[in-house]
């Protein structure tokens, strides 16, 4: 039976941190393991990706999928939701709905690059004019066969500076 004050770790359970730069005989001193001079022998050095010439592997594979140059920020709003909105009063459906009376509603929080109606069902209010810049195919066919109108209106350019542009 083992007494506490007899109590160990296993042997080789707690390692000794190697310290480094601390004179020439602990066998790691001088440069510290790093090498000599350069770019890694300083602090902060992160050259993620390098292969030692070698062209790196995320360079070596085939380029996916597509970036746009100049993508719009929306606001994408299911029409599902206007209805709840519009059966609790918060907007009114006698009025144009635009992208102001969502902000009054807090439907959206601000414009940003316009509004676009998405979903296809659960649109029941008639008589309803949205003035918006996009409509998807199934947003527009429910608020129209509920007798509702949909205005299509351009959306603001905004053309995002780049550095590199002159």
């Amino acid at each position: 039976m083992t007494r506490l004050n007899e109590l160990r770790d296993n042997p080789g359970a707690n390692k000794k941190r190697v310290r480094v730069g601390r004179g020439i005989g602990s066998g790691v001193g001088k440069t510290g393991g790093r090498g000599g001079k350069g770019q890694t022998a300083r602090s902060g050095v992160a050259i993620n990706g390098f292969e030692g010439g070698q062209m790196p592997l995320h360079m070596r594979m085939p380029k996916r999928g597509f970036n746009a140059l100049n993508p719009g920020d929306w606001n994408e709003v299911r029409i599902d939701r206007l209805q709840a909105y519009i059966d609790s009063g918060k907007l009114d459906a006698k009025g144009v709905i635009d992208a102001d009376a969502l902000i009054a509603a807090r439907v959206i929080r601000r414009v940003k690059d316009g509004v676009r109606l998405i979903g296809s069902s659960g649109f029941k209010a008639s008589k309803v004019t949205f003035k918006v810049n996009y409509a998807t195919a199934g947003a527009t066919a429910a608020i129209e066969s509920a007798g509702g109108k949909i205005d299509i209106i351009p959306a603001k350019a905004t053309w995002k500076k780049t550095p590199h542009a002159g």
